[in-house]
């Protein structure tokens, strides 16, 4: 039974347990009044599923053809390929958790700064900051491209680290927790934790329909600690929570599923296609 749950396959089995009692903790104290059933709830339950498990189904033949490609191109140029590095895997599972988990944060937290600061990764990350009401399960309203941009970018600093399968399971289902917690209608700050460990109370911030600094603040996953770090944290002691969650122009946003599926493709495509004209070839070829 033990071996079984600490198998990779079965993440979906944490996710449903943390899923559950996250929801039943929302229903015992709950830090806002609000419908545990809310406007748009159904959606959210195709984007806990679909981005819980089958994205990644449906994005692994193009994980490994990156993959092989880029091993490739280190190769062409002398260079040992990331995933033969293997700097942690002879330490033990204790500290493959701790390096790891702590390189991929960072890495984390310097990719969501570029979703709200660069506007093409912008037009993808809006579906996720299109929440209205935050719960437990918004923190899987994400589009799939995310999926794509994260591993992209993160993946050189963990592929070097090679860490064991289930320190890998380990820290999907402690992130998956955070997150959850972090979006949970639940009033906790972890107390003097709170400098390390992201919370409700400081991720609803980063939330609010006016982003505080033009950009926002709180871009930590798990870690807080980077955000107080870097003077990206924001924490007022006079407001609790902000009064209305979204982003500036989201009357704007669809609020149909295909739609918010499609739409941020558009300027990608436009921007690829103005590419492609300046370079004197056509987008039609």
């Amino acid at each position: 039974m033990l071996n079984a749950l600490l198998d990779p396959g079965s993440y979906m089995f944490w996710l449903a347990l943390i899923s559950v009692c996250c929801f039943l903790a929302e229903r015992v104290r709950p830090w806002r009044a609000q419908r545990a059933f809310r406007d748009q709830f159904p959606q959210d339950i195709f984007w806990l599923v679909f981005n819980g498990h089958y994205a990644a189904v449906l994005l692994a033949p193009l994980s490994a053809l990156a993959v092989s490609s880029l091993r490739d191109v280190f190769v062409s140029l002398g260079i040992q390929p990331p995933d033969t590095v293997r700097l942690v895997s002879d330490l033990p599972l204790g500290v493959q958790f701790v390096v790891f988990i702590v390189v991929k944060d960072f890495a984390e937290w310097c990719v969501h700064n570029l979703l709200h600061r660069v506007p093409l990764l912008w037009e993808f990350h809006k579906v996720h900051h299109s929440i209205e009401q935050l719960d437990w399960i918004g923190s899987f309203r994400f589009h799939w491209v995310e999926i794509v941009l994260y591993g992209a970018l993160t993946y050189v600093p963990l592929a070097v680290c090679g860490v064991d399968s289930r320190v890998m399971l380990a820290i999907a289902v402690f992130s998956t927790l955070i997150g959850h917690l972090n979006h949970a209608n639940l009033k906790l700050d972890w107390g003097v934790l709170r400098y390390l460990f992201n919370s409700p109370r400081m991720h609803v911030w980063h939330h609010d329909v006016v982003p505080a600094g033009g950009h926002g603040k709180n871009f930590g996953v798990i870690f807080s600690a980077w955000d107080w770090l870097f003077g990206t944290a924001y924490l007022p002691a006079d407001r609790e929570q902000p009064e209305r969650l979204g982003f500036v122009g989201m009357e704007d946003f669809p609020r149909s599923l295909v739609l918010r599926l499609l739409q941020p493709l558009v300027p990608v495509l436009r921007w690829t296609g103005r590419r492609f004209h300046v370079g004197g070839v056509t987008p039609h070829g």
